[in-house]
């Protein structure tokens, strides 16, 4: 929604001025040139990624259209759950919860939370974690550790895909200038026409470096940055799972374990105590 009503004012602020300005609309419309920068930015950004980042970052620009998976409710919902599996495994020991980290897809446990269910890298990650303290082979530290190094290399990958955005909008001015000298040099072998059509041809090149710049600064830079953002959450809701599974590794109670972990969340992300405190007890205890 943001990304819409961002591109609506980004768009209709520099269209309207140059309206009220009396500029003609279809001066604008140069296919040629969308044709040299476009063309020329998606080549560069195809040939110095690889195919799956270029994946990557398509469906991380695509997911902008929805909100944000990660808000008060999603947090609410994962600390349910998280408290609803360590009480299990405290009132059962681990191997209670064998069977649901296994299959979590059949798991009616982790079906009572769809929205958790559908982020795989979460599942996958307090899932994984579970099995290795099922093996009972690995200390705290060890566990903090190889937490931790999941969670940055699923970072960085995560970050390729803005990464890839932002160095061709960083790129973009310099195509606009590529598509505006090929116009210069169009309207260098029409010199001798008439005053109409030189202009013509001057006012096409300069829509080149007029696009560059504006898919540069108001296009392709803002959707990195937002991308990167919503990485971001991702990275600091994996946290809260680092958190909670640490917490409950070294034995402390469920309610203590998803208490840590909840500190941990973001202030305008973070449900109250007193909210959870509720939850647990009407619906996971």
């Amino acid at each position: 929604m943001f990304l819409i009503i961002g591109a609506v004012l980004v768009l209709g602020s520099v269209i309207g001025g140059y309206v009220m300005h009396h500029g003609n609309l279809l001066v604008l419309f140069q296919p040629n040139e969308f044709l040299i920068i476009g063309g020329a930015g998606l080549g560069s950004m195809v040939v110095g990624n690889s195919p799956g980042t270029l994946k990557r970052a398509t469906r991380q620009a695509l997911g902008l259209l929805k909100p944000s998976p990660y808000g008060v409710e999603s947090y609410s919902d994962l600390l349910h759950l998280l408290f609803k599996v360590f009480q299990k495994a405290r009132k059962e020991g681990l191997m209670g919860i064998e069977s649901h980290v296994e299959d979590p897809e059949a798991s009616t446990l982790f079906n009572e939370h769809p929205r958790f269910l559908h982020n795989h890298h979460a599942v996958a990650m307090l899932c994984d974690t579970i099995k290795v303290l099922l093996t009972g082979t690995v200390e705290n530290h060890h566990l903090d550790d190889i937490l931790t190094l999941d969670l940055d290399r699923h970072h960085h990958e995560a970050l390729g895909g803005p990464s890839a955005i932002a160095k061709v909008a960083d790129a973009m001015p310099g195509f606009g200038i590529v598509a505006a000298v090929l116009g210069v040099v169009i309207t260098m072998g029409a010199i001798g026409g008439s005053a109409t059509e030189v202009g013509e041809k001057v006012a096409a090149a300069l829509i080149g470096t007029f696009l560059g710049i504006l898919l540069s600064y108001g296009v392709l830079g803002p959707v990195a940055q937002a991308i990167e953002g919503r990485v971001n959450s991702e990275h600091e809701y994996m946290l809260v799972i680092k958190t909670a599974l640490l917490a409950f590794a070294r034995g402390d109670a469920p309610m203590s374990a998803i208490e840590f972990a909840r500190r941990n969340i973001q202030p305008d992300d973070r449900p109250s105590f007193t909210d959870m405190e509720a939850l647990v007890r009407g619906k996971g205890a």
